[in-house]
């Protein structure tokens, strides 16, 4: 029977297995597999290509064919009211919300798992901002399920060719192999939660502000040891365990990317560039990050034979090309510090942080912000060596071609 287009039988049982949804699953798959070659052999007397309408003629509906087998099989009838639930259901609010839900739950995990292999890789909470706007939308999936159930889900077109593409799956793969899987899947939930917990401490010692966000983690991780083991008697639950897990897998492998990341470090730390390539230093911006040996430079202060201090001095390389670095400023409402831009204009102001403010006071502005002050002056005197004049004729000078100019739209940092 192909595989590539739905069928008659596909599509009739597709309405059978929504009929016994209330059934365990796998109860459901040794009914069908039961059915499935008499079904077969039915459309293949019916010719080329029947109708689902010409199995309806000699079988009867889907739902009243799954009465049967519940009969013949022992199973307890189906809720007198659930068909017709169903069908009320589908007459007030049509397959939108249904198709909502299914896509909601596939653009969620995406979203999640992405976001998820951010934040793991940088080791920053900014990346999970990004999930408020992705879980506003599985929430309203989560809403249309709990109140309208799986089964106008599972009558969807999309989600039948999706379902008939994994049945045809397992049908084609080694049954031991998968039902070894389906023995890991308890391990995998609490797996889930270790590793949620973890990375919600990781984040916390790399920011004190991500202590906020840690309750949320423990949760998640309460959430999915709790549900995955009942998704087999709930379907309900894979649109709260399956973004979980799919969070889960992209941190995980974001946390794999940071790993060789600074291995990688270390190892070009170790020798002149290591393996044979120079270590790409950044910062959390992404910037290029000035370096003295393994050090990095935040600042450079520049000083004229005389050991007086430059300020507004440009740094370009022997090519030509700006050293620009990140430019912090002191942003007033919290005391904190944040990016104003990136220019190669040195020096910078001095950043003074700390928990008290000018008068000494230990809580801070009002007991509520932190202590923040841009300081302009140079924090150390330079003893310039005085040596033989350099004659003219021995600096060397720099070609018209490569002459360049400080740039127009440099940043400065706001006062």
């Amino acid at each position: 029977m192909s595989t590539q287009n739905p069928t008659a039988v596909r599509v009739y049982l597709a309405r059978v297995r929504s009929a016994l949804a209330d059934l365990p699953e796998s109860e459901v798959e040794e009914i069908l597999e039961d059915v499935r070659p008499h079904l077969a052999e039915m459309e293949a007397e019916l010719g080329d290509n029947p109708k689902v309408d010409a199995l309806i003629e000699r079988l009867g509906s889907p739902e009243s064919y799954a009465a049967e087998l519940r009969a013949s099989g022992g199973y307890p009838p189906r809720p007198a009211d659930a068909g017709e639930q169903t069908t009320l259901l589908k007459a007030k609010t049509g397959i939108g919300g249904a198709r909502f839900a299914f896509w909601g739950l596939v653009f969620s995990v995406g979203g999640f798992a992405l976001f998820g292999f951010a934040a793991a890789l940088w080791v920053r909470v900014e990346p999970l901002l990004g999930l408020l706007f992705i879980a506003s939308v599985l929430a309203i999936s989560v809403v249309y399920v709990a109140r309208r159930g799986v089964a106008p889900i599972a009558e969807l077109p999309e989600v039948i060719k999706l379902r008939d593409i994994v049945t045809s799956f397992q049908a084609n793969r080694n049954g031991k192999g998968l039902a070894y899987f389906r023995a890991l899947k308890p391990a995998w939930w609490v797996l889930c939660a270790a590793v949620l917990v973890i990375f919600g401490l990781l984040l916390v010692l790399r920011d004190t502000g991500a202590v906020l966000l840690l309750p949320l983690m423990l949760l998640a991780a309460a959430a999915v040891v709790w549900a995955g083991p009942k998704l087999k008697g709930d379907r309900r639950l894979l649109w709260l365990a399956v973004p979980i897990s799919a969070f889960v897998i992209g941190s995980m492998l974001g946390g794999a990317g940071a790993a060789v990341d600074l291995i990688a470090k270390r190892s070009y730390g170790s020798g002149p560039y290591g393996g044979g390539y120079p270590p790409n230093y950044s910062d959390t911006y992404g910037n290029p990050q000035l370096m003295y040996g393994n050090q990095g430079v935040d600042n450079i202060y520049a000083f004229d034979a005389e050991g007086k201090p430059l300020t507004g001095i440009y740094l370009y390389d022997e090519e030509g090309r700006p050293l620009s670095t990140t430019r912090y400023a002191c942003e007033k409402s919290t005391g904190e510090k944040r990016k104003v831009g990136d220019d190669n204009r040195y020096p910078r102001p001095r950043l003074e942080r700390g928990v008290r403010d000018s008068e000494g006071n230990l809580n801070g502005y009002n007991g509520s912000r932190g202590y923040c002050q841009e300081r302009t002056d140079v924090p150390f005197s330079a003893a310039i060596p005085k040596g033989a004049p350099v004659p003219p004729s021995a600096i060397p000078q720099a070609p018209p071609s490569s002459s360049v100019a400080p740039p127009s739209n440099s940043t400065q940092p706001t006062r």
